[in-house]
């Protein structure tokens, strides 16, 4: 067997482990069942990629993160490593070639979602293949009082009965005590090693501060410390305009959000990744797998839904080790907006018996019926059919899929495909008598070179961009081309495809995973009011808080935090703040001024003076105006 530490120089580059790793990895290799919790960017999959590596056979790794695993798979296939990853969409045909070529192809990895471990062809061909190693990505989903609990990850344990002579490491970055001796019951875990690294981050100085001004802070921010950063946003828009407003102050910054495509990604990505951009503004969709290691800020301008999410984000600042702020910016209307968000939107049990009864009257299943058929599904119509609120409609879809009562394939941008039939020649002389359809043809001629020779998939919003023309019309012109006999056309007009698992049984089918409904939601409430606590939370140290959250027993004041900072300045010289105190009753003797006004004109930091504002409220020396100014309580 091949020593670990020459496959990390090989493939990795790096000439020694973390002292954490080498411990997990040993004790992978000797073949004991292994739970690692390792805060984001510990470098969780060097502890299942190294011992699979070292030993013959493959490694079956169960993950429920599409985009993870893609990524994961592509990098080791980089580094000359046969990985592949089987998700949603493949045909039986192709399953079955995918599968023998993990059994006779020297293949070193097989990324699978637990969804996969339900099919029969799965679980036959995995009891031929050589498996030197289970790991399960993302423990915590197979705990019910875990973040992102899937039912189907229960199937797991399917993998100890097919090779039952395998150990099984499972590695998360977020885990509750309780959750993560769930976990090691669940997998049903033998004389268990646990390896948990402290959450404790000594670099990492977290601060809540609550602004009026959230634009004004993040300015102020970013200019003072201008190094790579990222700022996590509510929603897809929002990472348009905040990096749209930043560009507007001359700090370079791009944006991230699940609708982009992959080109966009791509190009963004890198050239924050090359700091061509200081700043990445982007929704919950960024940053996994991402190893940047000069992040010098993450700024959160909405709540995170969680302290897991909350701690998993904020963990990607910070890793050379350097100091760097994790930051929240929250003002009054945070705690609204963050119950809206993440708690109005949650389905009852009620409402998603309602939402899968509609959705086999919408496809014409019978009652008894319905197993393994696939339709598609035009999501906006079905919910204008019965009238559904889209948002509460398609979160009770996602538990459907996420308790495998059904599965849904997301297809956001409709799949169009065409192929000129005629000749050049014939074309242009078709033109010639349809000059209105020129512009439309001549743009895609020039964005897609090949579209004479085969079908070619296009994107309908470059063209209509390129053309200048609305999506209707170019839809309009299509289907003329097509009637013409000018092009062959396949015009999807679905956003998702449905398959259903279960045979149809209307409320018994939805009764057995009330509890689990029922429990989710109530685990969604509890997170959101522990991330509302550590907001509001202004007397205890802000790493002690989440270290507390966490399980940590007695931890200690980080020293850095916004609250170990306030009460450093208030342990100063009563004479240094009263100083301040007189040079602002000074100016205030000129007339109202904003917090930005005074500070401009004071030689102290903006914590003091707010400190000294805040006493001088409390006296009653001074007041704040409608316009969110101050002025002196006797004027």
């Amino acid at each position: 067997m091949e020593h670990p530490i020459n496959i990390l120089e090989r493939y990795w580059k790096f000439t020694s482990f973390r002292p954490e790793q080498k411990a997990i990895i040993n004790a992978v290799i000797d073949g004991e069942d292994t739970f690692v919790l390792l805060p984001t960017g510990g470098g969780k999959s060097l502890c299942f990629q190294i011992p699979a590596l070292a030993k013959k056979g493959i490694c079956i790794v169960i993950s429920p993160l599409i985009a993870l695993m893609k990524d994961q798979v592509q990098a080791l296939n980089n580094k000359g490593i046969k990985a592949m990853s089987i998700t949603s969409g493949i045909s039986y045909k192709d399953l079955d070639t995918l599968l023998d070529n993990c059994i006779y192809g020297n293949y070193k990895f097989l990324y699978l979602s637990p969804e996969r471990l339900q099919q029969e062809l799965v679980q036959s061909r995995i009891r031929q293949m050589h498996v030197n190693l289970i790991a399960v990505d993302e423990a915590h989903c197979i705990s019910q009082w875990g973040s992102d609990f899937r039912p189907a990850y229960k199937n797991i344990t399917l993998l100890r009965q097919l090779q039952p002579s395998v150990n099984v490491v499972a590695l998360t970055a977020s885990a509750k005590p309780d959750v993560v001796q769930d976990i090691v019951k669940e997998l049903d875990f033998i004389n268990p090693k646990i390896f948990r690294k402290s959450f404790v981050r000594p670099n990492l100085a977290y601060m809540v501060f609550h602004e009026n001004d959230k634009y004004y802070r993040l300015e102020t921010i970013l200019k003072k410390n201008a190094e790579s950063s990222i700022i996590y946003v509510r929603n897809r828009k929002l990472t348009l305009d905040i990096s749209a407003f930043l560009n507007s102050k001359n700090i370079t910054a791009t944006y991230y959000h699940g609708g982009l495509s992959n080109i966009e990604k791509d190009k963004n990505m890198t050239a924050w990744l090359h700091n061509q951009n200081q700043v990445m503004v982007a929704t919950n969709a960024f940053g996994m797998g991402i190893d940047k290691p000069d992040v010098k800020t993450v700024i959160h301008l909405n709540l995170p839904e969680s302290i897991e999410s909350y701690f998993q984000e904020a963990g990607r600042v910070g890793r050379n080790g350097e100091k760097a702020f994790a930051i929240i910016l929250k003002n009054k209307s945070d705690e609204s907006l963050i119950k809206n968000q993440f708690l109005s939107v949650l389905p009852t049990v009620n409402l998603v018996k309602q939402v899968y009864r509609k959705l086999c009257n919408y496809f014409q299943i019978s009652y008894g019926e319905g197993e393994y058929l696939t339709f598609n599904f035009d999501f906006n119509t079905f919910c204008k059919t019965y009238n559904f609120s889209s948002i509460l409609c398609y979160n009770a879809i996602l538990l459907l899929d996420r308790n495998s009562i059904i599965t849904l394939s997301k297809q956001f941008k409709n799949k169009v495909t065409i192929q000129f039939i005629t000749s050049n020649k014939s074309l242009f002389n078709y033109l010639e008598t349809h000059q209105n359809y020129g512009i439309i043809v001549k743009s895609i001629l020039r964005l897609y070179g090949g579209v004479f020779d085969h079908i070619t998939k296009i994107d309908l919003s470059k063209i209509t961009k390129k053309a200048s023309v609305s999506e209707p019309v170019l839809i309009k012109t299509l289907q003329q081309l097509e009637e013409d006999k000018v092009i062959s056309l396949n015009l999807a007009k679905t956003d998702a495809q449905v398959t259903f698992i279960e045979p149809r049984e209307d409320d018994k089918t939805i009764n057995r995973i009330a509890k689990i409904i029922e429990q989710q939601n109530k685990l969604k409430q509890q997170q959101v009011k522990a991330m509302l606590d550590y907001t509001e939370n202004d007397s205890v140290c802000k790493s002690m808080q989440l270290l507390a959250y966490f399980g940590e027993k007695n931890p200690e004041p980080c020293g850095i935090c916004s609250v170990c900072l306030n009460s450093k300045e208030q342990k100063k010289k009563p004479q240094d703040l009263k100083s301040i105190r007189n040079q602002i009753i000074e100016l205030l003797e000129n007339g109202d001024q904003s917090s930005r006004v005074l500070l401009s004109h004071l030689d102290c930091e903006e914590q003091d003076m707010k400190t000294v504002l805040k006493l001088l409220l409390e006296h009653q020396i001074i007041s704040i105006t409608q316009t969110n100014t101050y002025k002196l309580s006797h004027l």
